[in-house]
């Protein structure tokens, strides 16, 4: 009996749908990924910039 109670549970597992949210955020981060990567060069040199200002802000004080 209760290895019927246990199949029962894994059918109810299959049918359930909330996995598609775990498959909806990783495509969400591979997207992310993928425009880190084609926007590398850019990113790099706004971040170089914004470190340098806060560089120049600090040796301010």
């Amino acid at each position: 009996m209760k290895r019927d109670g246990n199949l029962k549970g894994f059918r109810e597992f299959l049918i359930e749908e909330d996995g598609m949210g775990t498959v909806e955020i990783i495509l969400i981060i591979v997207v992310l990924i993928g425009l880190v990567i084609i926007f590398k060069t850019q990113i790099g040199e706004v971040v170089t910039k914004m470190f340098g200002k806060i560089t120049n802000e600090v040796d301010k004080f």
